[in-house]
Order: structure tokens, then sequence, then C-alpha cells
């Protein structure tokens, strides 16, 4: 029997190892080097109360993925609600009777509205911020002028080479919106000026997406029919999506059913696992090298085909024979952003939604735009499903900080931060310390591949181990490219289609979440 060899068990590397098994007669083995499954997916259980790393919102238009998703964990929807998913250009109805296709109630997808919001001025403002009268009253009709004036100069005169981030979001937003809701807070994230970021990362995330567009949304969601509900929601731009679906327990319960589903089809996981280095004779990968990180033991593995998620700085530098000199060079300063995570247990937040006095404030994560402090954003996992917190009662938070390895906010000890992230959250009124119940903090390392360092020359690497013609890098890491989960699994489904099709080039691979019209309509 043919092996895959698999490095990592992220959303990447559980796709490739399901579809290997599902489809072909490869045996897939995935070496992790966490003890759990899900990548940056994974769902922590604290005391009963469950953590997202990030927030991880279920939605796709790719149908391929949407259905995968489903035939995980099918879609549960409260008495007398009925969503709709166009697939393979029919509509099908997802009705409350497929949740009970599956014999445990617990494993199902919820389907969830999405609020999110930016926090400026000690205010909440829409995201994408909207041309209401309530942003026009909290900004004042100086800065509103001053943003719609902007606006309309960057379409009468955009800039002509989009070169940096800070040129891409002129010329979608207008200088005075880019400097009032963009800058600052991308600067937080990435720890780097909008101007040295490639305006790729721009393409990446924010794609299509423009004032008019966000207009034109808003207005067209007063006018529609609430009583059923598209899941696809193939003609809104992502960042306007007005419901997602979510795993009951969070994005961990899907990954760690499928790598249940992995090991009893047959296939292996080996968890705890430093991968080293990759031997390879000429243009064929032949084996991997590991460590176990709780004994020390090595051991290799030797397979056929070889799909890497791991960080491709990483893979390259462990390749052995080596790779050239000038490939190493871009590998090793190709740059990522680390990411903190500190959970608190609340009474209750101060800040209160001016529409819903004394309720908890609906959003599922919230932009902190204030730059008197160094949190970026701040999810609130009841909203994301009301089972991620043990007491309903309870109001269960996740505060996210970017940075990096080393430096003075990820070299502070745990309880240190713990209290600095306290401290930030009430200066700017959002909490009151005395409502604190109890925390914990978690880290991630890079958890975001930059799009600046020598990413530049990335096409370097890329055109380099696309000559090894058993291995497929997939995934955010592998690939060193901002995908969101269901890109990530994009990657993996068409290297094995590639796999099973006997095509050696990878391109199509590369061009997910580049070329969007590839992926959605393929």
């Amino acid at each position: 029997m043919k092996k895959a060899i698999i490095i990592g068990a992220g959303p990447a590397g559980l796709t490739a190892a399901f579809e290997l098994l599902t489809r072909t007669g490869i045996k897939p083995v995935i070496l992790e080097k966490s003890g759990y499954a899900g990548g940056i997916s994974k769902t922590v259980n604290y005391k009963g109360n469950r953590i997202d790393i990030g927030g991880h919102r279920f939605f796709s238009k790719s149908d391929r993925v949407m259905e995968w998703w489903m035939n995980i964990l099918p879609v549960a929807n409260a008495p007398g609600e009925r969503f709709l998913i166009n697939y393979q250009n029919q509509s099908k109805e997802i009705s409350p009777r497929q949740a009970g296709a599956q014999d445990d109630a617990d494993k199902v997808m919820l389907v969830r509205e999405r609020l999110s919001r930016i926090y400026y001025l000690k205010q909440f403002f829409d995201y994408p911020v909207s041309l209401s009268f309530d942003t026009v009253r909290k900004l004042g009709m100086v800065k509103m002028t001053r943003i719609g004036c902007s606006y309309i100069w960057s379409k009468l005169f955009p800039v002509k080479h989009e070169r940096t981030l800070e040129d891409f979001f002129i010329n979608r937003f207008g200088k005075e919106l880019y400097l009032t809701f963009f800058k600052d807070y991308t600067e937080k994230v990435w720890g780097a000026s909008c101007r040295e970021i490639s305006s790729e990362w721009g393409a990446q995330r924010i794609k299509k997406l423009t004032v008019g567009k966000a207009i034109l949304h808003a207005l067209k969601s007063q006018f529609t029919s609430k009583s059923s509900k598209d899941l696809a929601q193939k003609d809104t731009e992502t960042s306007l999506i007005e419901h997602f679906l979510y795993p009951k327990y969070g994005p961990g319960q899907l990954w760690e059913e499928v790598a249940r589903l992995v090991l009893e089809m047959g296939g292996e996981i080996h968890y705890q696992q430093d991968v080293h280095s990759l031997s390879h004779a000429g243009a064929v990968i032949t084996g991997v090298t590991t460590s176990n990180r709780e004994n020390g033991q090595t051991a290799t593995f030797e397979g056929d085909y070889f799909f890497s998620t791991m960080p491709v700085k990483d893979l390259v530098n462990g390749l052995i024979p080596a790779a050239p000199d000038a490939i190493r060079t871009v590998a090793s300063g190709l740059m990522y952003r680390d990411f903190i995570t500190v959970g608190l247990l609340l009474t209750e937040l101060k800040v209160k939604d001016e529409k819903q006095a004394n309720r908890l404030i609906k959003d599922n994560w919230i932009y902190i735009q204030e730059q008197e402090v160094k949190i970026g954003r701040l999810q609130i996992f009841n909203n994301w499903s009301p089972y991620m917190v043990k007491d309903p009662g309870h109001v269960w938070i996740g505060l996210e900080y970017f940075c990096n390895t080393g430096d003075p906010l990820w070299s502070k000890s745990d309880q240190e931060f713990i209290a600095f992230a306290v401290d930030e959250l009430e200066r700017i009124g959002i909490i009151e310390k005395q409502h604190v119940l109890d925390s914990t903090l978690l880290r991630e390392e890079k958890t975001y591949p930059a799009y600046f360092g020598t990413y530049d020359r990335f096409d370097e690497v890329k055109n380099y181990t696309n000559q090894f013609e058993n291995l497929f890098l997939v995934g955010r890491n592998g690939m060193h490219k901002y995908n969101n989960s269901d890109h990530s699994m994009l990657t993996a489904m068409t290297a094995v289609d590639n796999i099973i099709e006997g095509r050696t080039d990878k391109e199509n691979i590369w061009l997910i979440n580049t070329e969007q019209e590839y992926h959605e309509k393929k």
C-alpha cells in the first residue's frame, strides 16, 4: 500500500488525510507537533469554558467545502427555521430533520448570526463602516465631510501602481477613512507600517470589498426577507456575510471528529513529533525524520507522497541535501506574527449596547481601534455558541494580542500578561476588574504569515519546492499564504485531485485564494 506522509494535523493536513482515505487507496500518516488536532482551529477547554483561537467562521463560497463540513457535522436548526445552500447550481434546503441524521445530537453545526463592530473613541461603529446617521453622529459632520471628499479624490486620482497595503486601502476607501479605521489596527496586527506590507495582503483578505458595495449591501439587507437564509451567500463579499455555520462546541470539535474518522478508516496520527529534516533524492522526497517531544526518541517516516503544512521556512531549511544558498536565504527571511489570547470569565461587561441596554452585547467579535492599548480584537464566546460557556450567566471573552516571539509582550509571564490585559480592557471602559472571576492565557507561534521581509522573493521558494514531484505544500503556513480554513482545505483537496489525475503541475494549488473565480466556480 502506498503511503502519504502529512506534516501537520490542522485543517489542511486532516483534509488531505480524509480525502486520501475516502478517494484513494493511499494510507495517510500524520505527524503533528502538538498533542491535539486542529492546528490554530483547535478549541481549548478551560474548566468547561471553551476558547476558539482567533474566531473561526465556517463559511465558504466553495460548494465543495460547505458540503464537506456538513457531511462531518450536520446542521442543527431551531424549530421553524429553514436554510438554503446553492450546490452545483441547485438550491438545496437544509431542514431541521437533517440534524437527526447523526445519533449524537451534540455533533452538529449551529447557524449563527454574524455581528462584528469597531470600538473606537469608546464607542461602537459598524464594520464595515456604514454611512448611517449613527456614524455621522459619532464622528461629526466635519470628519464625515473629510472622509467623503477623500473618498471621491481616491476615485478621481487613484494610486496608479498599488505596491503597498497603504496604496490598496487608499484606493478603495480614501485616505481619511484609511487613517481613521484601517491604519492603526492593521499596524497593530502586523507590527509594521502599512507602507512596508505588500498590497497582496489586501487582495487576500479584503478582496473586492468597497465602500459602494458595503452601502448597497446595507440597503439590500433592509428589504430582504429573513424567512429563509442562503448559507452560500455567493453574491455577498466575505466581510459582509450575515450568518455562518459554527460547531456546537467550537471549531476544534469538527477537527477532532475528522481525526477520529481518519484513525477509524485506517490512517495514522503521531502526536508530539518535531520534524527536523526531509530527505530527497533528486526531485523526489524520500523520508521525514522526527523526534518525539516527550521522550526525545527519533524516527524516520518513508512514503510515496508528502504533504507539508509546516512553516515553509522550516521546511526549506530542513531539506537534506540542502537547498541552494539563495533559496535558504529567502526562506530564512520569511516573517510571521505570533498570537496571544487571554480568556477572561466575567459576571458582566461594563460596556452596554445602546440598543440592548442591560443585556449582553450581540457581537461575535470586536475590533479594538483605540490607540492607547495593545489589544487588537475581542471575542465574545457566548455569541459564537452558548455551549462555549459552562455557566450561561457568565460572560466568557477572549482578548487577542498580536506580537513576535521574544518581544516585550511575548516575554511577559502569564500572570503579568493577564494583569496587563485586564488593565487595558478596564482603561477603555469595556470591563471592571471586580467582575473578573477567572482567567487563562494561550500562546500561538507563527499564526500569521507576513507579507513583508523577503516575501517579495517568495516565488523563488515556490518554484524550487514545486520541483519535488511528490511534495505538496498546502495550508496557511505550508504556503506562507494568509488563507482561511476553507482555502487551506481546498489546497489539500486539490493536491489529492492532482495525485488521482496524475498531474505534476501544482499551479492550480497556488491559485487557490488568489484567483477567486477558480476555486469558487471551478
